[in-house]
């Protein structure tokens, strides 16, 4: 199947006893048993609902098997309890906000060792692998700053090195749709399945999908034991999301790339951070390892303070402010107080998280009403 074809039928079929197109919600936690080897028995191990929307994940990626977490950094931290003490990760330097805090908050102080680079550069992941290196985290693009790491040079790199080393990739902003990391040599891919798969702003989720199946047992393994499932009720709300993926995901592209040059056009703007413009410094790596560009822009405004970009904020009219992203209406995000809050001021300044730094989810509504709410929040 080609891709716009799995989202709707990828891992599918009717369900057995009453052919339902669409999986029923099973809201059910036990299954009454012919024997004691049937494969549903407890709904924190399977769920049909719930199934049904990790074959679909499977499908989407090119992976052997999909799990579905109850949030985004729920499927983190499954990967990272494969892990133990004294073993360390190399992580991208710029990463979502909660990502950070979970590493250095949580899993730091459990004795796992953690580096942040720029993932710019090879050479930069390379440098810093010992005998104790274990994982490699990327985000790309990355949260909010839109760099691309370029994921097979880095998985072939790696995996020269040290082919134990496992190659991670967050590919919540690209989704399946723009690029699909397992194909590059990644051995897990991570979604918060929040944004773009669900995308419609109504559920909580998270999700890995591999193509190993030792190291599917043990994510199976870690989450059966930790507990940290998606209800079948989000489960069916994530799948009715998936069937419509390819055509959203081609609607935000087409609004990104038009708000992307409005902003770099306008004289109250100073930096835009989209990987579809052609002075972005990875714009040749994002167009070979992307099919599109995405719609996640982010910039900053020449006047470079927190009280700017509040008003701002308070101006606009159809980008809401609000936390989140990948959602069919349009988001707008102070990165600095809101989704990257929980990084020090001091490391957010270094690697350009500025007071002034606004990161835009554009939505699919009509691009003209888009450019004209942005104006209007831009001169008030």
């Amino acid at each position: 199947m080609k891709f716009n074809t799995k989202t709707i039928h990828g891992g599918q079929k009717p369900e057995k006893s009453t052919g339902a197109i669409m999986p029923p919600i099973f809201q059910t936690s036990t299954y009454a048993q012919t024997n004691p080897d049937q494969e549903f028995h407890y709904s924190r191990g399977e769920n049909p609902t719930r199934k049904a929307l990790e074959d679909s994940f499977a499908a989407i990626e090119n992976g052997t098997k999909g799990f579905a977490f109850s949030s985004g950094l729920a499927a983190i931290d499954a990967v990272l309890r494969l892990l133990k003490p004294g073993d360390e990760i190399i992580a991208g330097d710029d990463l979502y906000g909660g990502t950070y805090r979970m590493f250095t908050k949580l899993f730091q102080k459990y004795g796992l060792e953690f580096s942040f680079v720029d993932t710019d550069s090879l050479k930069n992941i390379t440098d810093k692998i010992t005998e104790n290196t274990k994982l490699i985290w990327l985000e790309t693009p990355t949260n909010p700053l839109m760099k691309i790491a370029d994921i097979n040079a880095i998985s072939n790199a790696v995996k020269e090195i040290n082919n134990e080393i496992l190659i991670a990739v967050d590919n919540t902003f690209a989704t399946p749709y723009l690029q699909q990391p397992l194909n590059l040599g990644a051995d897990i891919v991570m979604h918060s399945a929040t944004k773009y798969l669900g995308g419609h702003s109504d559920i909580i989720m998270g999700a890995l999908m591999v193509k190993d199946a030792k190291l599917a047992e043990e994510i199976h393994f870690i989450q059966f034991a930790a507990g940290a499932i998606a209800g079948p009720m989000d489960s069916f709300l994530a799948l009715r999301g998936i069937k419509t993926l390819h055509i959203r995901i081609q609607r935000h592209c087409e609004n990104g790339k038009v708000i992307a040059n409005f902003l770099k056009n306008h004289p109250k703007v100073g930096k835009v951070y989209y990987p579809g413009l052609a002075e972005h410094p990875n714009f040749e790596l994002a167009k070979k390892q992307m099919k599109d560009f995405g719609g996640m822009v982010s910039f900053s405004l020449k006047e470079e303070t927190k009280e700017a970009a509040f008003k701002f904020l308070e101006n606009t009219k159809l980008f809401t402010l609000a936390e989140s992203l990948g959602g069919v209406e349009s988001l707008a995000n102070h990165s600095a107080t809101m989704s990257h809050a929980s990084i020090p001021e001091e490391e957010r300044l270094k690697i350009g998280i500025t007071d002034s730094l606004i990161r835009l989810s554009v939505g699919i509504e009509d691009v003209e009403d888009l450019i004209q709410d942005l104006e209007n929040a831009l001169q008030a």
